[in-house]
């Protein structure tokens, strides 16, 4: 199903992301941060949702839609170590941020910080590019806003 983009995604140097693409993988990696910790919880699903329906503009019926080509494409995607490396190679640093500061409030929105989930952000923010600092600032963003 998700084979032409698998592909794209994993070229040796990928192109910048048409806005569709992006949203998927995006998502895709919401849904992996989420069932790290072999709980993926409705919580996690219900952020999901809200987040992307808030960054690209959805009903709550296109986000659930969305959601669930992202399960499928999850299941489908390359290791992480692929997966996170062409989002850096085109996504731009600042909106890498943004995508550690979502990751942070999929892995906060059912309360429990695991160790499985600690340890996938913390390799997907290296992965991304992105410093621990600005990671761990991402996180009290995410903390402060409750």
């Amino acid at each position: 199903m998700f084979a032409d983009f698998l592909k794209r995604l994993t070229q040796p140097e990928p192109a910048q992301m048409p806005d569709a693409d992006a949203r998927l993988a995006l998502t895709a990696l919401l849904v992996r941060i989420a069932k790290s910790d072999n709980d993926y919880a409705p919580a996690e699903k219900a952020r999901i949702d809200q987040i992307t329906a808030n960054r690209y503009g959805l009903t709550p019926a296109d986000a659930e839609a969305l959601r669930a080509r992202a399960e499928v494409l999850e299941t489908e995607a390359p290791d992480t170590v692929r997966f996170t490396r062409a989002i850096k190679d085109a996504v731009p640093y600042d909106a890498r941020l943004g995508v550690i500061e979502t990751l942070w409030a999929v892995v906060l929105a059912d309360g429990t910080r695991s160790d499985e989930e600690n340890a996938l952000l913390r390799l997907v923010t290296n992965l991304l590019g992105v410093t621990d600092t600005d990671s761990a600032m991402a996180r009290q963003r995410i903390e402060d806003r409750g």
